[in-house]
């Protein structure tokens, strides 16, 4: 199937072949009838990635200041790296979509093959859709109006904010079309509608609805338009759905609006708000969040659990069904807003034309796929005599991806890439990631039938990088299969998944976890000099984690586990491989928190050496200090390790070191764990030194 997609580098669209989307549960898969393009948002994107490095930091001073952040605490080769890598991604473009349902994951409701639905997809030829972002279409609506119900919905959710009443006179500032929707939908609530804008045939086209407009131009006052319409009272509310840097819009909106006005802000505008205006008119100012209650919550969109109905009455999947159901009774037109339709194969040509015209308002791309359900698989990267690249070029040994999520993107993928591994297949649940990164990066194969990926002989090896509730059923079907594994950590998040899999594990075939500290040429230097000390030692980790949002998935108890074990698993065995010993005692303090997975704690550790580690993890620093410090305290003398980037000893026969890039041993794992597999030796690191560390992890947890 082919899919849309946007490069933030310079800004091209461009359509790729993808694999078909593998269903889940919760999900719909849906094959796409019409989709529009967003002029407003998507002519964003284009000019953003068209900007060069120094406009776009212009455009977003906050990440310039992560960047300096980055610069002073990772270095400058970490900094250049990420800064490189965000600058080269690629995105799905649209979010308003038609199209039939041809597959129904477990767990989903209200939705049956053959529905016809409109959903926030992409421009693709196939979506798959979280179905509480979806609604069935009604008989009598058309796919051409359907099509407008989540741009609608995004002007219905401001409307809702603002709380109109019949009668109530309101101005909607900005007449794309998103502005168009949302004045048709005050028109159905019974009010007095005024409109502007630059353009003065969207003008004329808001006046085809019944919305009385003014041209913003040099020579007109806009206020006093605004007050002559409103018997100087002024305006009860007003709706920006303008998009513009400028803080006109709410100069404007303030100044015209009468004491106790409401204003709400569903596009974008300068927000230099004047206070006195505010103050004296006791103005309600309000930001309008997409399409509604529920937008960017996972536990709504993913996991499809609803609000209830008497709490939280219009949900963002409620509010397209009120929009469908608007459309069904006329009170939505939206004919007159299609400037043009093209098919999907000539979206670059859709795309030619909303630069070129600033006043394209609709643009609908048509669908018409033959792609077969079961083109889960694709093929990459052939040569002239339609051999595998990876294949010819790298002689090592045969791997395949499962997940291909940041970390895979930036650290994994490229040093197993850099380590001439023959990269067969890179396998997610969504086909886009896997080719755009297997075409770089040279596999044969991208896929979203991860079954078939484990199964696959051609490859020997399976390295897993996905959600960590998934680790365990993949390294044990794995592992049945006959294949080494390589897992990000941690390797599970509870006991019984630790059974199962030593239950599958039988020594034959490699399980390593990417446990890479342990390999930085700084560690390899303080372990050297450590086992040559017999007396106790004594660890402090100091990790300053940074502050992830309480409904991010690592911080799920069934998802991620929680940070102490999708993370403080590293630092755990880092200790446990610098003591060489078992750990005899490990215990945890946590802070007062009303998280499910508490992030700030403290782990006192014990070896049968009479060692001891503390282990500090803390979400609630700052970013600009440094992520990471070990402090060994032996034998007189004191060693600190700054964040992988410089050593400096007191006593210890270790030479002060610093890097420009952080070395925290993710290419001398990998390159360890394919010499272990390519010449038949022991793991790098024992697989009872694995089993250990989430032992005693789950112990503190009673998992």
């Amino acid at each position: 199937m082919k899919t849309l997609l946007n490069s933030f580098k310079d800004g091209s669209t461009f359509l790729l072949e993808v694999p078909i989307p593998k269903i889940k549960s919760k999900n719909i898969l849906i094959r796409s009838s019409i989709s529009l393009l967003s002029s407003g948002t998507e002519r964003m994107l284009i000019e953003f990635g068209k900007a060069n490095i120094f406009q776009k930091a212009f455009q977003q001073p906050e990440k310039v200041k992560e960047v300096l952040n980055k610069l002073s605490t990772d270095g400058a080769l970490a900094t250049f790296d990420s800064v490189k890598n965000k600058l080269e991604q690629s995105i799905n473009m649209g979010y308003s979509n038609v199209g039939v349902v041809v597959a129904v994951g477990e767990g989903t409701k209200g939705f049956q093959v053959g529905d016809r639905v409109v959903s926030n997809g992409s421009h693709s030829e196939y979506n798959l859709v979280p179905y509480n972002l979806c609604a069935k279409i009604p008989d009598n609506v058309s796919d051409d109006n359907a099509v407008f119900t989540v741009l609608s919905a995004i002007g219905l959710n401001g409307i809702r904010l603002a709380n109109p009443l019949f009668g109530e006179t309101f101005l909607v500032s900005g007449l794309g079309i998103i502005g168009l929707l949302t004045a048709q939908i005050l028109k159905a609530h019974g009010c007095n509608v005024l409109g502007l804008d630059p353009d003065k045939n969207k003008c004329k086209l808001a006046q085809d609805f019944g919305v009385k407009t003014f041209v913003l131009d040099d020579k007109k006052d806009p206020l006093k338009w605004c007050l002559s319409n409103t018997s100087d009272i002024g305006l009860d509310g007003v709706i920006i759905t303008a998009s513009t840097k400028s803080n006109k819009p709410i100069e404007l909106a303030a100044n015209a609006s009468r004491k106790k006005g409401r204003i709400i802000l569903v596009g974008i505008s300068g927000l230099d708000l004047n206070r006195n205006q505010f103050y004296k008119k006791e103005l309600t100012f309000k930001v309008s969040c997409s399409y509604g209650p529920g937008r960017y919550d996972p536990n709504y969109e993913d996991e499809g659990i609803d609000y209830p109905i008497g709490y939280v009455r219009w949900t963002e999947q409620r509010n397209f069904e009120a929009v469908l159901n608007a459309m069904s009774k006329g009170f939505i037109k939206t004919n007159k807003m299609i400037t043009k339709s093209y098919e999907f194969n000539k979206a670059l040509d859709a795309y030619n034309f909303l630069e070129e015209n600033s006043q394209a308002i609709g643009i609908l791309l048509k669908y018409d796929s033959k792609s077969d359900l079961n083109d889960k698989t694709i093929k990459l990267n052939k040569n002239k005599k339609n051999k595998f690249i990876s294949l010819i070029n790298n002689k090592g040994p045969k791997l395949s991806f499962i997940g291909c999520g940041n970390y895979a993107e930036k650290i994994l993928i490229p040093t197993f890439f850099k380590n001439k591994s023959a990269l067969i297949t890179l396998a997610s649940n969504n086909g886009t990631k896997p080719c755009l990164l297997g075409k770089k990066y040279k596999f044969a194969k991208a896929s979203t039938d991860i079954d078939e990926t484990i199964k696959d002989n051609e490859s020997e090896i399976i390295v897993i990088c996905t959600r960590h509730e998934s680790h365990a059923e993949l390294i044990n079907s794995a592992l049945i299969a006959g294949k080494h594994v390589f897992v990000e950590k941690p390797l599970c998040i509870n006991t019984k998944e630790l059974k199962e899999i030593k239950k599958n594990y039988d020594g034959s075939k490699i399980l390593m976890v990417g446990f890479n500290r342990r390999f930085s040429p700084f560690i390899k230097d303080l372990k050297d000099k450590l086992d040559n000390i017999k007396k106790p030692k004594a660890f402090i980790y100091t990790c300053n984690s940074g502050s992830i949002d309480v409904n991010h998935w690592t911080q799920n108890k069934s998802l991620g586990g929680g940070r102490l074990i999708g993370e403080a698993c590293h630092f755990v065995d880092l200790l446990r491989y610098l003591v060489g010993r078992r750990i005899s005692n490990i215990s945890l303090t946590e802070a007062l928190d009303n998280k499910t997975c508490p992030d700030i704690f403290s782990l006192n550790l014990k070896f049968e050496d009479g060692s001891i580690g503390t282990i500090h993890y803390f979400s609630n620093g700052n970013k600009a200090f440094p992520k990471e410090r070990l402090e060994v305290f032996a034998d007189n003398s004191i060693y600190k390790l700054d964040n992988f980037l410089k050593c400096k000893s007191w006593g210890f026969p270790i030479q002060n070191r610093k890097s420009y890039r952080q070395m925290k041993g993710q290419d001398e794992c990998v390159k360890q764990f394919l010499s272990s597999v390519k010449d038949m030796k022991d793991s790098p690191i024992p697989i009872e030194e694995i089993f250990e560390v989430h032992e005693k992890i789950f112990s503190l947890l009673n998992l």
